[in-house]
């Protein structure tokens, strides 16, 4: 589980609460809750995100409401200290040793390399192949991200057309000064609404899982390069200090120093 996920939409809805209560009361969060605003808000900004995917493609965006409450376990320096593992059996042993080796890894595009490192595998073809299944995996995670970027966008436009139509009916009726107040109130509801869509929710889920996306690049990446630098027969402590590239200065010293390469 995703804590800062988890905490940062309780906390929004929290910080909302708080300022409702605060302002009027326990009886005042009624006044924010209206049946029709939120059946034109969420379903018409969803029916707009229908309309712009394949049923498929909506189908898997609402499923990926849970993707940024999950821990994603990508670990860097984890990685870097198990490819310099497998460099230096390969420099004991031979590229062939790594078939065996590959059997105890869990990653499966890790694991993917090695076997087309084991094959013979061209150096070329190894990238080629390794950077199409990360440029798919990418495509698959803009996808996702652009589900919410959307709906983010329809939120508040969907809460502007309750708004109007709000203002309409009022407008209809302004023989009652009476209810010119609560209609006014109702009309700005859909506003509200569109706004925690946007702000509470669809921009948040976008931008965690563009951080995760760039995480997961970031790990492909390394470890293209890493098991390129093995097939090349580099020496272990070169490929270390390499891929150390990737990590920021203060993971660079905190990278475990028992996965280090020998001479």
């Amino acid at each position: 589980m995703d804590i800062a996920s988890l905490l940062g939409v309780i906390l929004g809805i929290g910080m909302v609460l708080f300022g409702i209560i605060q302002n009027g009361g326990v009886p005042a969060l009624l006044n924010f809750l209206d049946a029709p605003s939120a059946i034109i808000t969420i379903g018409g900004s969803l029916s707009a995100v229908l309309c712009s995917n394949k049923l498929s493609g909506f189908i898997a965006g609402i499923k990926s409401f849970a993707l940024p409450f999950k821990e994603k376990s990508v670990d860097p320096g984890e990685t870097i200290n198990k490819i310099i593992e497998l460099s230096n059996v390969s420099r004991k042993e031979g590229l062939l040793a790594l078939e065996e080796a590959a059997g105890s890894i869990d990653d499966e595009f890790l694991k993917k390399g090695i076997m087309l490192v084991v094959d013979g595998t061209d150096a070329e073809l190894v990238r080629g192949i390794l950077e199409t299944d990360m440029l798919s995996m990418e495509e698959r995670h803009k996808k996702t991200i652009s589900f919410w970027e959307f709906w983010g966008e329809q939120g508040p436009a969907w809460g502007m057309i309750g708004t109007l139509i709000g203002l309409i009916n009022m407008l209809k009726n302004l023989e009652d000064s009476s209810t010119i107040g609560p209609n006014m109130a109702v009309a700005l509801v859909t506003t509200f609404y569109g706004s925690l869509i946007a702000n509470w929710l669809c921009a948040p889920f976008a931008n965690k899982l563009k951080a995760n996306n760039e995480l997961e690049l970031t790990l492909k990446t390394l470890i293209i390069e890493g098991l390129l630098s093995i097939q090349a027969g580099e020496n272990p402590r070169v490929i270390e200090e390499k891929l150390k590239s990737f990590l920021s200065p203060d993971k660079r010293e905190a990278l475990s120093p028992e996965g280090g390469g020998e001479e």
